[in-house]
């Protein structure tokens, strides 16, 4: 039992009688005697205060301003009650003080000429020293129940169930995308309570430093704590009690510790199934679906029916455990839908519907990421597949984040293709016999050749658009051929001269 009001005036000993307040249930952290007029400076919050009424005076009458103005400094400080000792200075309480307390809300107990203040302070003391034995032998009890729940094949689970029973609270636990992954009771908070609380959590994960928070909804408080080291969260704990008490605290922090390895471990063993499906993707690569899909099956699920489409998504070294996690939590939650596994600095994620496309999608939205996606493949022919979705984002990387489709590479043509290749210097080469005359003699072959390309070899058309005669027009191909070495007439060679125009879009 905490050391309270109304703990003090269950003491039969002690004959306190209450007259004003009714709320007896704050804690009492300590008893202070003070008859000076402010006594605040020697108290702190908490604390409850004992006077014999020396400094309102011997008159019978105390004025109502004088008490108003006692009584606001001592609920303003945190004083949680006021204790009046009677026959020391006047018979009884003053009538301007007990409507004072009223007015205020401050409790008002008076304490009998036989009681001594220092029985009424040794008898909190004693109350709270029992309670605060109590408290820590209900701390030990409950750490080493957690500690036997640990050991239970879901100790997770069972660490959190008996966390919930110790506190007689509800207690929840939220995975790295802010998701509620479990709580103790399932249906302890309304569904709003739970979207503030993922809201708040995500707040607490984008940050990535280790924290605690205390939350305020509609219907009460609670404590977010997030699990995992520094640079790597694991999830977010969450207690519905906006408060602890020292031995509450001891408890919360067993737990921590002890959800903080069992997350560690899901952590390390985590990153040998990251390795093993690096192995199955290499597998898939080198045209060996069946032990794959044999392998997949027993760990994760199926793998995607065919036909299937492959993405590559390019993720950062600090985003690459947050992203693996999330991942893999999606995979637990649909079964089938996808298989991804790291290579280098690339995810290659396998998706066959909607569901596993717009996983992809939501990755990329979350993140801001880059992303390549295959066409519609077998598993067959995986390592064509997977060639695709890397030039896709590839054409991805180099614009604003997102996910680019080979087939939109595809529907552009194999030359424009040649614009985002490495092949600007070769095309440079090709076409300088043209850029070098032009800059020592003045002369405009390179653009007109261009030009003349793109009117489909119409020389009255090229000669519209330059300004010029049809004559000098054909003039300056023919010359251009001459310097190519090419002839300019053969389909062969006007391709391979508008294949270096567009490497070389500048030319």
């Amino acid at each position: 039992m905490p050391a309270t009001l109304r703990s003090l005036l269950a003491r039969r000993d002690l004959g306190l009688r209450l007259l004003t307040g009714t709320s007896q249930d704050d804690t009492i952290a300590w008893l202070h005697s003070s008859d000076l007029p402010d006594p605040t400076p020697f108290l702190t919050a908490g604390q409850a205060l004992l006077t014999t009424g020396t400094q309102f005076g011997a008159d019978a009458e105390v004025p109502r301003t004088v008490a108003d103005d006692y009584v606001r400094r001592l609920t303003d400080h945190g004083v949680v009650a006021l204790g009046f000792g009677t026959e020391v200075v006047r018979a009884g309480t003053p009538d301007a003080l007990v409507g004072a307390c009223r007015a205020h809300g401050l409790p008002l107990f008076e304490v009998p000429y036989a009681t001594s203040f220092i029985q009424v302070a040794q008898a909190n003391a004693e109350t709270a020293a029992k309670d605060a034995n109590a408290r820590d032998a209900w701390a030990l009890a409950a750490q080493r129940a957690i500690s036997f729940a640990a050991m239970r094949p879901d100790g997770l689970g069972a660490t959190l169930a008996e966390l919930s029973r110790q506190l007689d609270c509800w207690v929840g636990l939220l995975d790295v995308s802010g998701r509620l992954d479990r709580a103790f009771p399932p249906d302890g908070i309304t569904a709003d309570q739970v979207d503030q609380l993922r809201t708040e959590s995500a707040r607490l994960l984008r940050g990535g430093h280790r924290a605690s928070l205390p939350v305020r909804t509609t219907s009460g408080g609670f404590t977010l704590q997030t699990l995992g080291s520094g640079g790597h969260l694991d999830g977010i704990l969450a207690i519905a009690t906006g408060t602890l008490d020292h031995a509450g605290r001891e408890v919360v922090t067993a737990v921590i510790a002890l959800a903080g390895l069992a997350l560690q471990q899901n952590r390390e063993l985590g990153r040998a199934r990251g390795l093993l499906r690096t192995g199955l993707l290499t597998m898939l690569s080198s045209g060996n679906p069946d032990v794959v899909a044999t392998t997949s099956r027993e760990l994760w699920g199926p793998l995607p029916a065919e036909p299937v489409r492959v993405a590559a998504v390019h993720v950062e070294d600090g985003d690459r455990d947050a992203v693996v996690d999330l991942l893999e939590l999606w995979v637990q939650d649909r079964p089938g839908h996808l298989f991804f596994a790291v290579d280098d600095d690339l995810f290659l994620c396998v998706g066959a519907d909607d569901a596993g496309l717009d996983t992809v999608r939501a990755l990329t939205e979350r993140w801001d990421l880059h992303a390549g996606l295959s066409d519609d493949t077998s598993y067959g022919s995986f390592g064509r597949a997977r060639a695709q979705s890397v030039l896709a984002l590839g054409r991805s990387r180099e614009g604003r984040p997102g996910l680019v489709a080979f087939a939109e590479l595809a529907r552009d043509g194999v030359l424009a293709h040649l614009a985002h290749t490495d092949a600007a210097d070769v095309a440079a080469a090709f076409l300088a016999p043209l850029t070098d005359h032009d800059a020592a003699a003045g002369s405009d072959l390179t653009r007109t050749v261009r030009t003349w390309l793109e009117q489909d070899c119409e020389y009255d058309r090229t000669a519209q658009v330059l300004g010029i005669h049809r004559h000098t027009a054909r003039a300056r191909v023919e010359h251009a051929g001459r310097l190519l070495h090419r002839d300019l007439g053969r389909f062969a060679t006007r391709a391979d001269v508008w294949a270096a125009f567009v490497a070389l879009p500048t030319g």
